[in-house]
Order: structure tokens, then C-alpha cells, then sequence
């Protein structure tokens, strides 16, 4: 290794350490019923989980279950992503083939092939900016953004550099072809709900 690659290394150490601390202390709070629990660079969000932002997560695990396997859907299950402090909940997850979890257990970023996040207003920077950065610095292939206030989803792919080099946006109500990506199937939006 190098030095260049030791104090990466020892940096994500200390990442993991400090988050497994936050979550732990969190874990301890009284959050209320139906919220969701992230760190994003270090800060702490807590978001309501509300009937719109639901319909639209079960609605993409339900068509990815057409193909997919139960156990490499995950929702709401923390995942280290690089960058500071990012311990992420994302809304929906499709882990690779044959992932497995750390010795501490927790799932690997590297894992991962599909990221869908479903806005929430008061936390919606979140998931244009550090979170979108950090899915493309972590080469996730495919992140979706749902955003049910302007009726419209993001697709990012391409992920190069820290950013993704594809950005198509779908109006809710058109298809998503992902045929060409890892996902390899055409998510349909028809039935997801506005706010």
C-alpha cells in the first residue's frame, strides 16, 4: 500500500467508527414513529415517511421484484457511502448478486447497482446534491430521484469523476427504460402519486 492508500483506508476506518457511535446514540433517542434516520456529511436528518413517499418506494420494489430476488432489495438499511460521515437509508437498494455483509455487519457500498430515492421536501437537497455525489464517487450504476412535487423522476447514470454523465428526466406517467443498464428492465411510473 501506499501512504496515499493507508490514510484513505484509516480515514474510512474512522468514517465507520464514528458512525456506528452516531447511530448507536440515535438508536438510544426517541424518534418519533415513521420517520427515517440518515447521516449526510455528519448531520443528522430526520424525515416523515408519508403515504406518497411509500406508495412510490413499494411501487419500484414491486416491479424490480419481477426480477429480482428478495434478498438483494433492501429499503431504509444503512449503508456507508464514501465521503464524511455519510451513513445512508436509501428508500430502495438493489444489491449485486452474491453481496455479502462486513464483518461488522453492514452491507458494502460497492455492492450496490440501484439507488432510488423519493423526495421529501424538507430534505430534498440532500439527495440533488451530497447523496447524488456520493452514489457517483461510490460508482453506484443506476440512481433514480423521485420527485413527487414536480410530478418527474431523475435518472442518473454514467457515474465518472464524482458525477454522473447521463441525466434524463421522466415525467411520471412515461416509462423508464433501463434496458441498457445493469437493472436491465423498464420501470413503469404510471401509478406514482404527486404531492
Amino acid at each position: 500500500m501506499t501512504v496515499l492508500e493507508d490514510r484513505i483506508a484509516m480515514a474510512e476506518s474512522d468514517n465507520t467508527h464514528e458512525l456506528d457511535d452516531l447511530f448507536e446514540r440515535l438508536e438510544k433517542m426517541p424518534v418519533p414513529e415513521g420517520y427515517k434516520v440518515e447521516i449526510v456529511e455528519g448531520t443528522v436528518y430526520m424525515s416523515p415517511q408519508r403515504d406518497t413517499h411509500w406508495q412510490i418506494i413499494m411501487d419500484i420494489v414491486e416491479q424490480l421484484r419481477t426480477k429480482y430476488p428478495r434478498n438483494r432489495l433492501k429499503s431504509d438499511v444503512r449503508i456507508d457511502y464514501p465521503g464524511h460521515l455519510n451513513g445512508f437509508a436509501t428508500d430502495v437498494t438493489l444489491m449485486a448478486e452474491g453481496a455479502t455483509k462486513s464483518e461488522d455487519g453492514h452491507w458494502h457500498y460497492e455492492d450496490v447497482e440501484f439507488v432510488a430515492e423519493v423526495i421529501s421536501k424538507s430534505i430534498a437537497a440532500n439527495d440533488y446534491g451530497p447523496k447524488k455525489t456520493a452514489y457517483a464517487v461510490a460508482e453506484v450504476p443506476v440512481y433514480i430521484i423521485a420527485d413527487p412535487y414536480q410530478g418527474r423522476c431523475y435518472v442518473y447514470t454514467e457515474p465518472k469523476g464524482g458525477d454522473y454523465e447521463t441525466r434524463t428526466p421522466v415525467d411520471f406517467g412515461t416509462d423508464i427504460d433501463l434496458t441498457g443498464t445493469v437493472i436491465d428492465l423498464t420501470l413503469k411510473t404510471d401509478e406514482f402519486p404527486r404531492d
